[in-house]
């Protein structure tokens, strides 16, 4: 459906439109697309525009421009957000403001287990165990993980370790696990502790302590005073945590700080949690898509596209007006959700904080981002460049005699690694350690694609080689029709030293730069990050090739060896870094079966 006319009859259009799920789109001048939205509800959204007033001078700009609007009733609003994903990719519209996680948040995972497992978590949730998050940052969740070992003891080993010990481990010793393991506490027990933890990672901090406050009276009374002294120490360590971090809040409550801050042209958006009354830390944002935004604009988006995915807190503090703030709560959610301003002392203390995190944010941008121009700009005249190269593709072929064959692709976007378009390939069908013909095939796979149209064309390529491995990756690229993408050979220096690396060029220049050159700690910067990521998944790989096969197909050890091996050293990987003396001391295991062991597995 569509409105049609040079001049947008807003009332006319919105008369037809109807109150589905959909899509929308806004269409200017020259058949441009201004702008792609979902909706619940197409016909309360799209009205919203041509209200009398706009919060935002930048959403009252686009609305003048608009010609026509398009729409798209869909069958959910799960359709409807995938549709939106979509042709905001295609069309790129030019007021569609995004805010790119290239990480998921992080959780608390509690496995669904006999014995629930406490870990860090990101990504899909597995069907049966308990979340608990979402938590700013990594560092958040460990400090959790770390206190509710000390608190709860709660295991954090792998089941592949857990079901193989024979014996406590360390953490047993030092008071930060119960042992489940080998049997040092029954299920009861420990589902007890388990409960406690989830009520604490629940935000019911007051509850958990009032709870191991009665026990420790009831095991008093009884006269088990080991018992009641251990609960005490579990309230002594909750309640300094919670003094140390309630930053004056007065209860167990779960809030979201949203704190928007513009400065010199520049927009963060700052997401700030209180998690049970614990300040947990924040996560400064920046938008991308979208030039000449406000802190308001850049709040609006962000509230739109976090919440799709998180959970909505008991309460949102926002530093924008309210009223644009509620009207988008009410077309992204049913759930009750109160977006204020804050309040109290504590309230006021926490969007400070946000707020002063934010500008810090908005420096170091501004200076990663100074410093990546100059080492861009001094790569594109050491280079003799055109332009200074936004996008830079680096590769690297790792591997141990020929085996496991790996190599990597790292991205580098506007002077900054971009991690989530990192690729490994598996290398097979070549002649075992022929790193021209890993290189040749790693290209093909690479650039086959973007011929074809199906990838992004980089501005320069690096090639962890010298001339013979620059030399194939030319033959490639002309193979394809993309000989024109610049590219460079990094060879290693003299005693592989970082900072003697020469420069190899497809017409057989070479050229080195000094020590302190900017253009070559850039470079250094990502080949090194190439060789890291290749030979990480070489490793991997050749680990799994390893130990996936080789423990049952060693000669001399059978299922009862094999039991007491993974039992002694808490699973496979415990008996790859063994030693030969180490295997010899496991029960039934002779020093040649050892050295056979040893041997087979490095």
């Amino acid at each position: 459906m569509s409105g049609s006319g040079s001049a947008f009859d807003a009332k006319t259009f919105l008369r037809n439109v109807p109150e589905d799920p959909g899509v929308y789109r806004m269409i200017g001048a020259e058949e441009r697309v201004l702008y792609v939205g979902k909706a619940k509800n197409l016909k309360r959204r799209v009205s919203s525009y041509f209200q009398r007033t706009q919060p935002s001078p930048r959403i009252a700009m686009m609305v003048a421009q608009i010609q026509r609007v398009d729409i798209t009733p869909t069958r959910s609003e799960a359709e409807a957000l995938l549709l939106e994903n979509n042709l905001i990719k295609s069309l790129a519209p030019r007021y569609n403001i995004l805010f790119r996680d290239d990480k998921s948040y992080p959780y608390i995972e509690l496995s669904a287990d006999e014995f629930p497992r406490l870990a860090y978590h990101r990504g899909a949730f597995a069907k049966g165990a308990r979340y608990f998050g979402p938590f700013p940052n990594a560092w958040a969740v460990r400090e959790s993980i770390h206190l509710l070992q000390k608190t709860f003891r709660l295991r954090t080993c792998e089941n592949s370790v857990f079901q193989n010990r024979s014996r406590p481990c360390l953490l047993y010793q030092i008071k930060r696990c119960t042992a489940p393991c080998v049997g040092l506490i029954d299920e009861t027990a420990y589902a007890a502790d388990v409960t406690l933890a989830a009520r604490f990672l629940d935000g019911r901090a007051s509850e958990v302590i009032d709870d191991l406050t009665a026990r420790m009276n009831a095991a008093a009374e009884r006269l088990a005073f080991e018992e009641a002294a251990a609960c005490r120490d579990q309230v002594r360590v909750l309640q300094a945590v919670l003094q140390r971090q309630f930053v004056d809040s007065r209860k167990d409550e779960d809030v979201d700080i949203v704190a928007a801050v513009e400065e010199s042209g520049v927009v963060c958006v700052n997401l700030a949690m209180v998690r049970g009354g614990r300040h947990l830390g924040d996560r400064p944002q920046f938008p991308s898509g979208a030039a000449g935004i406000g802190a308001l604009d850049g709040a609006l988006a962000f509230i739109e596209q976090h919440y799709r995915d998180q959970p909505l807190p008991a309460r949102l503090l926002v530093n924008v007006p309210l009223a644009a703030v509620r009207t988008l709560m009410t077309e992204i959610t049913d759930k009750p959700c109160s977006p204020l301003a804050p309040r109290f002392q504590a309230e006021k203390a926490w969007m400070e904080m946000a707020e002063n995190n934010a500008r810090l944010a908005i420096l170091a941008r501004k200076h990663d981002t100074g410093r990546a121009q100059l080492r861009l700009e001094s790569l594109r005249e050491s280079l003799d460049l055109p332009e200074a190269p936004a996008r830079i593709e680096c590769f690297d072929i790792s591997h141990t005699m020929g085996e496991a064959t790996v190599a990597s692709c790292v991205v580098c976007v506007d002077g900054a690694m971009k991690n989530s378009e990192y690729r490994r390939y598996n290398i097979t069908g070549i002649t075992p350690g022929d790193d021209f013909a890993a290189m040749r095939q790693v290209l093909e796979r690479r650039y086959g694609k973007v011929a074809a149209g199906e990838g992004v064309s980089p501005d320069l390529i690096l090639i962890d080689g010298g001339k013979g491995q620059v030399s194939s990756a030319r033959a490639v690229l002309a193979d394809v029709g993309l000989e024109s993408i610049a590219m460079v050979g990094v060879a290693k220096g003299e005693e592989r030293k970082p900072g003697l690396e020469t420069l190899i060029f497809p017409d057989g220049r070479a050229l080195n730069l000094s020590t302190d050159h900017p253009a070559l700690h850039l470079i250094q910067e990502i080949r090194d990050e190439a060789h890291r990521f290749a030979i990480t998944g070489h490793r991997a790989k050749r680990a799994k090739t390893r130990i996936g096969s080789r423990l049952e197909d060693i000669p001399g050890v059978g299922p009862t060896r094999r039991r007491n091996l993974l039992a002694s050293f808490g699973g496979l990987d415990g008996v790859r870094t063994a030693t030969v003396e180490d295997l010899c001391r496991v029960g039934g295991v002779s020093r040649k079966i050892a050295e056979a062991i040893y041997n087979a597995l490095h």
